[in-house]
């Protein structure tokens, strides 16, 4: 709106100036233009030549202005939009039993958050938007659709994520539940579900459909395999079995970090980086280049052409043939007078 406003502005208050112009150069016609007081035909058209110019110039450099230099990284999408990684996290109490990593000196927790830490480091940060659901009893999103590495890194490394849930048994599909409901509104084959647990209680039913913006899930496993620990009555181990089955019911794949980060390729469509595109200003920065071009181009013609083309009298040149008339007529004259002199002088 800024930019119509301004070209509203430009518009009234030329055309008012070469109102005033007009009338002032009727006054002084016959001065400017000769016995006739007429400029050429093509001069009528002037004053609304200079006005559309006026008007064209000021749209397009407001224009410009508002949509900023294509340098500005902030506001150019990736061909296709933003993807999205949804990172579904366990922060039940088993994950804070301690057999992760390849010496088993980690707790689990720790081992998930150091497999995390590796996957972020090796995705387009900047062309994909990270959104955190931690579950235990229930599920909450954390972090939703954010570009910023900081706020993602202090979620998984230093928040205590157990405290905001009741004491009970871990409710894996709720995570996966909330995650779906976080993709639903985004485009279709757009988002990576990751989903890191130790697969300790995981039901036999009540899978939720996932929506077409997920294009792929992966079940990531930590803690030991083989060797479980005592915890609420039962040994808790990562249950490999359990894990593969939940990752074919998602449709998804299932890999075991527990002793060794998550392969590059299966990060692929994540780390790809995708060419830049304006969607927001597509054409109209091109056409604010030519408005502004194209006015200023007029502008600054029109006074050359007015002052080569704009009149068939011209000053300088009448004056001088009505000088040299006189003379070509009384030369004849002055050249019998100077032989009559002559012959006088000679007798």
């Amino acid at each position: 709106m800024t930019a119509l406003y301004t070209t509203l502005a430009a518009l009234l208050l030329t055309a008012l100036a070469e109102w005033l112009h007009v009338r002032r150069c009727r006054r002084v016609a016959r001065l400017a233009f000769g016995p006739t007081g007429q400029p050429r035909e093509w001069t009528k058209f002037v004053p609304s030549l200079r006005v559309a110019a006026v008007g064209a110039l000021a749209w397009g450099l407001t224009t410009l202005l508002q949509i900023g230099p294509r340098s500005v990284q902030s506001d150019l999408l990736p061909e296709g939009g933003y993807r999205h990684l949804i990172l579904a996290l366990d922060v039940s109490p088993s994950m804070q039993l301690q057999d992760g990593g390849v010496s088993a000196t980690q707790t689990r927790a720790q081992r998930a958050n150091e497999v995390m830490t590796s996957l972020l480091q090796r995705i387009s940060t900047d062309q994909v938007r990270i959104s955190i659901v931690a579950f235990y009893t229930d599920a909450k999103p954390v972090v939703v659709d954010t570009f910023d590495m900081e706020v993602v890194k202090n979620a998984l490394n230093d928040l205590p994520l157990d405290l905001a849930f009741d004491v009970g048994k871990t409710a894996l599909l709720s995570g996966i539940r909330q995650a779906a409901e976080l993709a639903k509104p985004w485009q279709a084959d757009s988002t990576t579900l990751v989903v890191v647990t130790d697969g300790d209680t995981i039901p036999d039913s009540g899978m939720p459909e996932l929506p077409r913006s997920i294009h792929r899930t992966l079940i990531v496993g930590v803690g030991d395999a083989r060797t479980g620990r005592f915890i609420d009555g039962h040994q808790s181990r990562q249950d490999v079995s359990t894990l593969r089955q939940l990752a074919a019911r998602l449709r998804g794949s299932y890999f075991d970090a527990n002793e060794r980060h998550i392969p590059s390729e299966r990060l692929a469509l994540l780390s790809k980086t995708l060419p830049l595109s304006d969607r927001r200003e597509r054409g109209r920065r091109e056409l604010a280049l030519v408005a502004a071009g194209l006015g200023s181009l007029l502008l600054a013609a029109l006074p050359v052409a007015l002052a080569f083309a704009g009149c068939a009298w011209q000053a300088g040149a009448e004056s001088k043939k009505a000088t040299m008339k006189p003379r070509l007529a009384t030369s004849p004259a002055v050249a019998v007078n100077h032989k009559n002199e002559e012959k006088m002088t000679y007798a």
